[in-house]
Parts: structure tokens; sequence; C-alpha cells
């Protein structure tokens, strides 16, 4: 076990191995950044926690005592096994696949189409799309980010809108047969179509007071296989209008009612420096929302 105690200040240490390969204290400060004189304090300071000279100073050139080389031999061992180590560190976090966590909805309706775009960019990053409707947080060596709808505010963890999104719900013009609902309660005589692992629709019923009521059907399917059912007439769905932007646009679903018109995407990281694949992929992801 390393006793702290009695080892010196790191910045003495570096000293020193600054002046042995450099071979002059002016050299050092200039490595390191700092005055000569600075030098000269961090080497006499070192002697002095070391109770032993580390440089013979009979000659106008400092010199290394023995007991001088001998530390200087274990601290380029030292620092070269820490530089080694952190730059191995750096190389398998870079070359490691960027993780971005999604819904199923939005990895399929949003993410997936534009993807090929950032894959053009940025050739040399490899990614994994993680779609799940569970909330999962990101954190070292795993989810790099996660696209989360909401209001943001996530505890513990940084974010920033993406893009606005309000909720609707939605169904094929087939299903409505030309008699669009006017009144929330009108639904609940529809079979609906929900994501699995998500409230969406649990809470929009809620909001409306419908939360008990009895629905003609309730089927829970992934988020893609809810909008196939939807677009096919099998029944109403709760979606963001991102991810059903087109359907709308080309008549294959219809909205019959918005909601939470300031929610939205939000980009969800954890707090500290972020990797250079995860810096391409937010500007890219940015920019690809702006033109939304």
């Amino acid at each position: 076990m390393i006793d702290w105690g009695r080892l010196p200040s790191l910045s003495a240490l570096r000293a020193f191995c600054a002046f042995v390969q450099r071979g002059s204290v002016t050299e050092a400060g200039v490595a390191l950044n700092v005055s000569h004189a600075a030098i000269s304090q961090q080497l006499r300071s070192l002697e002095a926690h070391l109770g032993t000279p580390l440089f013979d100073r009979t000659s106008r050139a400092l010199e290394l005592t023995a007991d001088g080389r001998d530390l200087a031999r274990a601290l380029e061992d030292g620092f070269g096994r820490i530089a080694n180590g952190i730059e191995a560190l750096a190389q398998a976090d870079t070359q490691r696949p960027l993780n971005v966590a999604c819904t199923p909805t939005f990895a399929s309706a949003w993410l997936m189409p534009r993807l090929a775009a950032f894959q053009v960019e940025f050739p040399g990053i490899d990614m994994i799309v993680t779609p799940s409707p569970a909330l999962t947080d990101p954190s070292p060596g795993a989810i790099d980010v996660a696209i989360r709808y909401g209001n943001g505010g996530w505890a513990g963890l940084e974010s920033e809108p993406l893009m606005a999104s309000p909720l609707v719900v939605v169904g094929a013009p087939s299903l409505f047969k030309g008699q669009i609902p006017e009144n929330p309660k009108e639904l609940i005589e529809y079979p609906w179509l929900e994501e699995l692992g998500t409230t969406e629709s649990t809470s929009w019923l809620a909001t409306r007071g419908l939360v008990n009521a009895r629905l003609k059907s309730r089927t829970e399917v992934p988020g893609n296989l809810m909008l196939d059912g939807a677009r096919n007439g099998q029944g109403v769905a709760v979606s963001t209008r991102i991810a059903v932007a087109e359907d709308l646009a080309s008549g294959r679903l219809i909205a019959v009612f918005e909601d939470r018109l300031d929610a939205g995407y939000h980009l969800v990281t954890r707090p500290g420096v972020h990797r250079a694949p995860l810096k391409a992929f937010m500007r890219w992801i940015r920019q690809a929302a702006a033109k939304t």
C-alpha cells in the first residue's frame, strides 16, 4: 500500500523529470510553462523533502548525484506507465461505439431515416442505437446520450431541448369512416394501440377524465408496430407529432386531438466532458433537428 504522506508533491516530481529530460532549469520551465525560478524552487523543495542531495552543485551546471539518477530512472518508468495507460484508455474510449438511447417510435420514424447522413459525414464513428421505452440514464461505458420526450429537468443529468413536438391522438381515415370524434369521450368506443412500456395514452386519458373508462380494447405493441397498426386502421394511438408528421401530411393518419404543446424531445447526457464521437453526434443532430 502506498504511504501518500511520504511522497513529495507531484509538481516537484514533474519539475525534476522536466529538468532531467530537458537538461536545464530554463528549458524545464518552458516545458511546464512556468518560470525557471519556479523550477529551481521545486527542485530545492524536493531535495528538502527527501533529505538527500539530488544535484552536484560544485560546477556551474547542475549534475545529478547517484541518488538523483536513481530517482530519475524510477520517475521515468512511473510517468511512462501513467502516460501509456492514459493513452490506452483514451484510444479505447474513442473507438468504443457511440450508444444512443431513444424510444422505438422515435428511432424508426425520425432517427433512422436521417442516420445515413451522419454516417456519411462521420464514417469513422461506429454507433449503437438502443431503442427502448424505458428511461435509461447515460453512464460511463454504456449509454452516451438519451433522446427523451418531456419538458426536461431530469435529476442528476444534463438536458437540452432538441425539438418541440406536441402529443397527438391519431387514427386512420378507415377507422373513423368519415365521422371524426369531436369529444375525447367518443374515443372509448374505438380500439387503442399503446407502445409497450410507455404511458402516453394513459396520461392523455387521465387529463381528459377517462383514466377509468372502459375502452373497446387495448393492445400493447412495440412503438413501430403501434404506428403500423394505426396506419392500417387497427386502432387509435397517441404519438408525438414529429413521429407521424409524414403520415399526417399524406393523409394516412388523422390527428383528432393535440396536447402538451410545450413538450418535446431533449438530448440527455451525464455531467462532465463529452468524448469526441458524442460531440460530433450532438452537433449533427442539432443541425438535423433544426431542418425538421
